[in-house]
C-alpha cells in the first residue's frame, strides 16, 4: 500500500510544469499584448501631436447659389474678347506725317483729328484751281458787259429798220453778235463750273492731309511717328506705314468662342451664359449668345459663337482671355431642390475616392463629406454637406487632420 502511494506521488511529480517554462509562456504572451499597446499608444500620440500642430491655411466662403443660379451647365469653352467694330485708320493718300496726335489710350469721339500729313502740295494745287476759277469768272464778267451792249444795239437795229434807216444787213448783224456773246457767255459759266469742281478736288487733297476718327472710341494702337511716310497701299520695301492709329468701340465689346461641332446643338441665340475673365477669376458676368456663325472650320472641327455681354465694365478690355459657361433653361423644380453653395475647386479634396472638405471652426478643422455638382469657372458646385457663409479651406497643406489646430493667413 504505501508502495502504491510512492509511485502515485512519483507519477503527479511529472505531471507539474517547471518553473522556468511556465515564466517563458507568460512572457510569450505578454509580447503581442505590449506591441499592440505601443502601436495603439503612438497612433494616438500622432493624432494628438496632428490636432495640437498649428498649420496655415488659406479660407473661402461659401456662396448659396439662388435663382438663376439653379441652371445646369450645358458645356464650357473658351476664347477672347473681341470689338465688333475696330479699325485701322489709313491715309487715304501717300504723304509724310507732320503731327502725330493720337497715343494709345486717348478717347476719341467720331471726327476727331488724329494726325496731319505735309499738305504743302495740295495747298499749292487748290492755290492754282482757285485762281483758274477766279480768271474763268472774270471772263464772264466781260463777256456780259459785252453781251449786255451787243443786245442794245440789236434792239436800235430794229427800231431803225422799222423807221426805214437802217438796213436789213444792219440788223442781221447784230443779232448774230448779240447770239455769238450769249454762247461765248455760256460757256464761260461752265468754264467757272469746271474751275470750281476742280477747286473741290484740290480742296479734297488738302482735306485729306488730316486723319479723323471713324467713330467714338479709345485708341489702342499708335502705328505712325512724325517724319515717317504713309499709304493707302503697302510699299513693299517696308519704310511706308499703311496705317495711323488703330481705334475700338468699347461699347461694342463682345465673346468669341470656338464652340466643337459636336455641341453646336446645344447652343442658340439667346441662351444664357456665365462668363469669367481670366484676369477675375472670381467675376461672374451675365451675358447670352448673340449669334452662332453659320459656318464651320474644317481644320479645327469647330464653330464660332458671339456672345453679348449684358453689362460693360470698363475692366473689360479687348483680346483678354475668358472661360463662358452654357446655361441650361432652369425647370419648374429649380425652387423646390436644395441650396446649393459654390466653393473653390482647390476647397475640395479626395479622400478615399470620396469628396470632402475641411471646415474651420475656432481655429481648428473639421471634416466633412460632400456631394459636388457641376464645375462653375473656378469654383465647383457643392449639392449637399455645406451651407451657405461656412469657411472652408481653400489651400493648404495636403495631410490635413480633423481636429487640427490651424491659422489663417
Amino acid at each position: 500500500m504505501a508502495t502504491d502511494d510512492k509511485d502515485r506521488r512519483a507519477d503527479l511529480s511529472a505531471l507539474r510544469i517547471p518553473d522556468e517554462a511556465r515564466g517563458g509562456r507568460r512572457r510569450g504572451r505578454l509580447v503581442p499584448v505590449l506591441a499592440v499597446g505601443l502601436a495603439v499608444g503612438a497612433t494616438l500620440a500622432a493624432t494628438l501631436a496632428a490636432r495640437g500642430r498649428s498649420a496655415e491655411v488659406e479660407v473661402a466662403t461659401a456662396r448659396g447659389v439662388t435663382g438663376e443660379g439653379q441652371a445646369a451647365t450645358l458645356l464650357n469653352a473658351s476664347g477672347y474678347v473681341t470689338p465688333r467694330r475696330r479699325a485701322t485708320v489709313a491715309a487715304k493718300i501717300t504723304a509724310r506725317v507732320v503731327e502725330m496726335l493720337a497715343d494709345e489710350g486717348m478717347v476719341v469721339e467720331a471726327g476727331e483729328l488724329l494726325a496731319r500729313l505735309d499738305d504743302s502740295d495740295a495747298t499749292r494745287r487748290l492755290a492754282a484751281a482757285r485762281a483758274e476759277r477766279d480768271v474763268a469768272a472774270a471772263a464772264v464778267k466781260d463777256l456780259e458787259v459785252n453781251l449786255a451792249n451787243a443786245e442794245r444795239e440789236l434792239v436800235r437795229q430794229r427800231e431803225l429798220q422799222r423807221d426805214g434807216v437802217s438796213s436789213e444787213q444792219s440788223l442781221d448783224a447784230a443779232g448774230t453778235l448779240a447770239a455769238s456773246l450769249g454762247a461765248r457767255l455760256a460757256v464761260a459759266r461752265e468754264q467757272v463750273r469746271a474751275a470750281g469742281a476742280g477747286m473741290a478736288v484740290a480742296q479734297q487733297d488738302v482735306d485729306n492731309c488730316t486723319v479723323r476718327a471713324p467713330f467714338a472710341g479709345v485708341v489702342v494702337s499708335k502705328d505712325a511717328q512724325v517724319g515717317e511716310m504713309v499709304s493707302p497701299i503697302s510699299a513693299g520695301g517696308g519704310f511706308t506705314r499703311t496705317g495711323i492709329a488703330t481705334v475700338v468701340d468699347m461699347t461694342s465689346l463682345e465673346i468669341e468662342v470656338d464652340v466643337n461641332e459636336s455641341y453646336i446643338a446645344k447652343v442658340s441665340p439667346g441662351q444664357r451664359v456665365e462668363a469669367t475673365l481670366d484676369a477675375y477669376p472670381a467675376w461672374k458676368m451675365p451675358a447670352s449668345v448673340r449669334t452662332v456663325i453659320p459656318t464651320a472650320d474644317r481644320q479645327k472641327a469647330t464653330v464660332k459663337v458671339r456672345i453679348s455681354f449684358a453689362a460693360l465694365d470698363p475692366r473689360i478690355l479687348p483680346d483678354m482671355g475668358v472661360k463662358v459657361a452654357v446655361l441650361a433653361e432652369p425647370d419648374a423644380a429649380a425652387g423646390e431642390r436644395a441650396p446649393r453653395v459654390l466653393v473653390p475647386r482647390s476647397a475640395v479634396r479626395n479622400e478615399a475616392g470620396s469628396p470632402v472638405v475641411f471646415l474651420v471652426r475656432e481655429g481648428r478643422l473639421e471634416r466633412r463629406a460632400v456631394k459636388v455638382g457641376a464645375d462653375r469657372g473656378a469654383d465647383v458646385e457643392v449639392l449637399a454637406g455645406l451651407s451657405d457663409g461656412e469657411q472652408v479651406v481653400a489651400v493648404g497643406p495636403a495631410d490635413l487632420e480633423d481636429g487640427q489646430r490651424v491659422r489663417v493667413k
